[in-house]
């Protein structure tokens, strides 16, 4: 893929806008901050920053994320020279965004879901890479931007976030070494790490044992999942961001194989958060319109909460793997 075109239509364009994804996580919002920073730094441009939804609290530390906008507050009707999308896998999961991308004059994808089908004028999508952050980095050293240490607390958090701090296995040599090359531009792991993974409400941690302790096994407790409802949520008053890292809470168990929570949106919209150790959750969540990595996956599906996990059930119980397991 040619670097030098993503560097010249950025160099070419007035006015740019960053997307992320539904839901954002450390990669998407840390790939955002860390693309405009570099805009900013490398071509002194600003650039707008979208959100599709609320930025989960323990995320507001990252550079020139207070800039950013949710798509409510844009003008619809707007033409951009350049949209750049980061981290979103699929393009339906733009939501009303894709409005802005479809009237772009030029779009980028960056990404790094297997399940991106490159539908962008200009694609990088790297499957091997363990993060959109990773990937980004990646582009940025080749074109030979300068890295300043906002851009790089951006791009840290998001190679640690999707990397589940190193112990995934999409953890690979470059997310190592790209890590070890923000540090020395003068990030600070133990920093980033506290406000990522230890800025937890009391209200939240208090959720989440919650959800934990009302878990369903199946399978020989091969299975692990829970059922999360609106009402639980604003019992406890616990954010949007609620679910984060209940998937990986539940997949921990010595006995899951695959473990999976279902949010209620609405009444007949549920949320699905995948996590497995034998089965490709990315294959199950396709299957439902969603996608992701072999080992951890999403999806939303119209069906109440309840039914919409019967659902799940029926699609793990189908793979090849699970009936040999």
């Amino acid at each position: 893929m040619d670097c030098n075109q993503l560097n010249d239509i950025i160099k070419s364009s007035k006015n740019i806008l960053i997307i992320s994804h539904l839901n954002p996580d450390g990669d998407t919002l840390g790939s955002m901050c860390g693309m405009y920073s570099a805009i900013r730094d490398n071509f002194k441009k600003q650039a707008d920053m979208l959100l599709l939804s609320k930025v989960p609290s323990v995320y507001e530390f990252l550079p020139y994320i207070s800039g950013a906008k949710h798509i409510d507050e844009y003008d619809k009707s707007r033409e951009y020279d350049l949209v750049i999308n980061v981290d979103i896998a699929a393009y339906d999961r733009m939501c009303e965004a894709s409005i802005l991308f479809e009237k772009a004059k030029f779009t980028v994808n960056i990404d790094h879901h297997k399940t991106n089908n490159s539908y962008a004028e200009l694609n990088f999508v790297y499957p091997e890479s363990s993060s959109t952050g990773e990937v980004l980095f990646g582009l940025m050293k080749e074109m030979g931007w300068k890295i300043s240490l906002n851009t790089a607390i951006s791009l840290y958090t998001a190679i640690l976030t999707d990397t589940g701090s190193f112990r995934f296995d999409n953890t690979g040599v470059k997310a190592f070494q790209y890590a070890s090359e923000l540090v020395s531009t003068g990030v600070k792991p133990s920093d980033i790490y506290k406000k990522c993974y230890e800025s937890n409400s009391k209200e939240l941690v208090q959720f989440q044992a919650y959800c934990l302790s009302k878990a369903v096994f199946e399978d020989n407790d091969k299975i692990a999942y829970s059922v999360i409802y609106k009402k639980d949520i604003e019992k406890f008053n616990a954010g949007e961001d609620c679910t984060e890292g209940l998937a990986e809470k539940l997949r921990a168990i010595i006995t899951t194989d695959v473990a999976f929570i279902v949010k209620q949106i609405s009444a007949n919209l549920s949320k699905i958060s995948m996590r497995s150790k034998v089965i490709d959750v990315a294959e199950v969540c396709s299957i439902f319109g969603g996608g992701g990595h072999k080992q951890a996956a999403g999806c939303v599906i119209k069906a109440s909460p309840a039914d919409a996990a019967k659902k799940v059930l029926e699609e793990i119980r189908k793979q090849e793997v699970w009936r040999k397991n």
